[in-house]
C-alpha cells in the first residue's frame, strides 16, 4: 500500500472520531449547564474548551467563554481546524483521495454526511437545534465505523482506519477524564458529593457508559469507579486500556503484513502492558493528572511514530 493511501485512511477515521467526541464533549457541557444552580458550576464551557484543546486559541480570538461563542467554534467555526464542520469536510475530502480503497457502503456514509451538514446553520445555536446536530454527527460515526467493520477486508486499509480511531479516541478518553479532576469540580466541593455525582453521571450518560458502569460496578457513581471503567477496564469500547489492546493488535498485524517491527510496536506493548498492570488505587495515589499526563504525551509519541514508520 502507498503510504499516501494508508496516511489519508487513518486521517480519514480520525477525524471521523474527533468530530464525533467533539460531539460529545459539547453534549456532557450542555447537560452540565442545564443542571439546577445548585448544582451547577459556572465552567463547564471552558472545561470543553480544555478537553478539546483549544482554550487558548479560543481565548484569543473571542474573549470570555459562554455557551452561544463555545457551541459555534467548537461545531462550526472555520476559524477552528478541529471545529466539527472541519473535521467532516477534512474526513471526505481525504475519502475522496482514496475512493477506490472504500467500500460503497463508507464512501455513502461519508459522503451524505457532508451533504446534510449544510443542512445545519452556524449561526442557529437553538438548543433543540444543536440536539439535533449533536445526534446526526454522533450517528454518522457510528454509521461509518459499522459500515468499516461490516464491509472491509481485513487487510492494511482496515489496519490504519482502525488506528486512526482509537488513538483519538484513547486521546479524547483521558482529556475528558484530566478536565474534570482539574477543572470542572468547583474549589471546596467534596469528591464524592452531590455536584460530583451529577457531573460523573452526565459525562457517563454523553459517552454511553452510565449503563455499562452500573453493570460492571453495581453501585453508587464513584469517582474512582468511574476512573477505572474508562481507564483501566478493558470491557469498556471508549477506555483507554480498549483502545491499547486493539492498537498493539493492529500493529501487530501491520508488522506481520510488513514483515518487521519496529518503534511503533514497542511503544504500544509498553503502554498496554502498564494499563493492563496498572490498579486505580495506586493510579490515585501517584496522582491521576500525572498519570493522564503521561498517558498523553506517550499516546501523541506514539502518533508520530506511525507516521514516521508508515505514513511518509
Amino acid at each position: 500500500m502507498l503510504s499516501r493511501t494508508a496516511d489519508s485512511l487513518y486521517w480519514l477515521s480520525r477525524y471521523i472520531e474527533r468530530a464525533e467526541n467533539t460531539a460529545r464533549i459539547i453534549d456532557a457541557a450542555a447537560r452540565l449547564a442545564a443542571l439546577p444552580q445548585g448544582y451547577g458550576s459556572t465552567n463547564e464551557w471552558e472545561s470543553a474548551l480544555l478537553a478539546t484543546g483549544s482554550l487558548t486559541a479560543f481565548t484569543e480570538r473571542h474573549g470570555e467563554a459562554t455557551e452561544e461563542k463555545v457551541i459555534e467554534y467548537l461545531a462550526f467555526s472555520a476559524s477552528n481546524p478541529s471545529s466539527i464542520r472541519n473535521c467532516l469536510e477534512i474526513a471526505r475530502q481525504n475519502a475522496r483521495a482514496v475512493r477506490t480503497a472504500l467500500t460503497a457502503e463508507m464512501w455513502e456514509t461519508i459522503n451524505s454526511a457532508w451533504l446534510e451538514l449544510r443542512q445545519f446553520n452556524p449561526t442557529d445555536v437553538d438548543p433543540g437545534r444543536i440536539s439535533d446536530f449533536l445526534r446526526f454527527v454522533k450517528q454518522t460515526s457510528l454509521a461509518y465505523d459499522g459500515s468499516a467493520y461490516r464491509t472491509m477486508l481485513r487487510s492494511e486499509a482496515y489496519f490504519f482506519t482502525r488506528l486512526g480511531v482509537y488513538l483519538e479516541r484513547a486521546d479524547a478518553t483521558a482529556r475528558i477524564l484530566d478536565v474534570k479532576y482539574h477543572v470542572l469540580l468547583p474549589p471546596g466541593a467534596p469528591v464524592g458529593g452531590s455536584l460530583d455525582y451529577f457531573q460523573w453521571s452526565s459525562i457517563l450518560r454523553s459517552v454511553s457508559a452510565l449503563t455499562s458502569y452500573h453493570w460492571v460496578y453495581r453501585q453508587n457513581l464513584k469517582p474512582w469507579l468511574v476512573a477505572d471503567l474508562m481507564i483501566l477496564n478493558a470491557q469498556m469500547p471508549r477506555s483507554v486500556a480498549s483502545c491499547y489492546e486493539n492498537i498493539a493488535r493492529y500493529l501487530d498485524l501491520l508488522a506481520r503484513a510488513h514483515g518487521r517491527q519496529g518503534p511503533s510496536q514497542r511503544l504500544a506493548r509498553a503502554t498496554f502492558s502498564r494499563l493492563s498492570n496498572a490498579n486505580i488505587d495506586e493510579v490515585f495515589q501517584s496522582g491521576l493528572h500525572e498519570f493522564l499526563s503521561e498517558f498523553i504525551a506517550d499516546n501523541n509519541k506514539l502518533g508520530a511514530l506511525i507516521t514516521d514508520q508508515y505514513l511518509v
